[in-house]
């Protein structure tokens, strides 16, 4: 796969911040299927040294119907997935859907660089979906020892990361305007009966709900990573 051929763009650093900040570079990937996605990231992940100067990357993109399974992931809470296949892989957490109108966002950071531990990553992506969420009229909340964002009491955004060389891989979806009936097929995130929700449950209907849920995500991440807002500023 040759990430080149999509859209990208590097990310302009904050003036207060200018100095101090690494490349990154923002990469938007379509549909894509899972596994060459992962082992992309894993990839790169592995072989590149942590006092290396390649740039940070985001990945913005969404997946083909797929349930992923984490390291540490119980079999039990996978219930019927019928055709949907199953992939195992090494990131935290338990079992997820993604599919066709979910925004995911890969984190490939070098942690180190940036001293920016695992939790405070994750307390940065939090954070990130809560207000991207707020701007479209949603109020979302996080929940203690339960990873991802909630409205009332379903979950509209999970995460799960991996750290290596201190670099960080995988990272968030957040359901926008899809079909939620496969996860159904699951214990989302390892919670028997867990309700899940979407943007599109709170919007009027609209084709370009996904691109405006994932320019006003990125906005957000850029910015509480030390960067300028790319679309807001248009």
């Amino acid at each position: 796969m040759r990430l080149s051929q999509y859209k990208w763009f590097n990310a302009t650093p904050d003036v207060e911040t200018a100095n101090n900040q690494p490349e990154l570079t923002v990469r938007r990937l379509g549909l894509q299927d899972y596994t060459p996605i992962w082992k992309s990231m894993q990839y790169r992940a592995v072989n590149t040294p942590r006092d290396s100067e390649r740039a940070d990357e985001l990945w913005f993109l969404s997946h083909k119907p797929v349930y992923t399974q984490g390291q540490a992931g119980e079999s039990e809470h996978i219930l019927n997935v019928g055709k949907i296949p199953v992939v195992q892989i090494d990131r935290g957490g338990q079992v997820t859907y993604h599919g066709p109108g979910q925004l995911v966002v890969y984190f490939l950071l070098n942690l180190r660089r940036r001293k920016l531990g695992s939790r405070g990553l994750v307390d940065l992506i939090e954070q990130s979906l809560i207000e991207t969420l707020r701007d479209f009229g949603i109020d979302a909340q996080t929940r203690p020892k339960a990873p991802g964002v909630y409205v009332n009491d379903a979950k509209i955004a999970a995460l799960g990361l991996r750290i290596k060389n201190g670099w960080s891989y995988h990272g968030l979806s957040l359901n926008v305007d899809m079909d939620l009936a496969p996860f159904a097929g699951i214990n989302p995130c390892g919670f028997s009966n867990l309700a899940v929700s979407q943007i599109a449950d709170f919007q009027p209907k609209s084709d370009v709900l996904m691109q405006q849920a994932s320019r006003v995500l990125c906005d957000h991440l850029l910015m509480q990573l030390g960067y300028s807002a790319e679309y807001s500023k248009q």
